[in-house]
């Protein structure tokens, strides 16, 4: 039923148990599985504060990127060694790291990569001021996708 489904992960203990559901959906259905990772730019919290913030030095996004890059491996070794559990040998698994808003950058991967389901935690590693001001990225892609998302708690 299922032929490709998008993993979105950030490092938190949410996105690390919707790993555990993707990997058995996969394992059921044959499925590929698309792990993402969206590097998010500096944005400031509050308007106001923008001329009294400071901007991100050079090394910023490199340091950003990195850790991003870091998360992916770290994923896939926990993958491997942890969560597999002879469940992946027919499933073809696939990462991507995208810069941009992480809402966006999901919606836009379902379309490119013609994903049939998401499977995400319900929510990341952002605080909760975070969520209150921008709007939490599951909820948005919930509101938005054109196909199922699985929210794992």
């Amino acid at each position: 039923m299922y032929k490709k489904i998008l993993l979105p992960i950030d490092g938190s203990d949410n996105s690390n148990r919707a790993t555990e559901h993707a990997i058995n959906i996969a394992d059921v259905n044959n499925s590929d599985i698309i792990v993402l990772f969206v590097v998010e730019p500096y944005y400031p919290k509050i308007p106001l504060l923008i001329s009294t913030l400071p901007t991100p030095g050079e090394n910023y996004y490199k340091e950003v990127e990195d850790e991003g890059e870091k998360i992916i491996n770290d994923f896939k070794k926990n993958l491997e060694e942890n969560q597999c559990k002879g469940k992946c040998k027919n499933t073809h698994i696939t990462s991507l790291i995208k810069e941009g808003k992480a809402y966006i950058e999901i919606l836009n991967t379902i379309d490119e990569e013609k994903v049939d389901l998401v499977i995400m935690g319900a929510s990341g590693r952002h605080s909760t001021l975070d969520r209150f001001m921008l709007g939490s990225v599951t909820e948005r892609v919930i509101r938005e996708a054109r196909v199922p998302v699985m929210v794992i708690p």
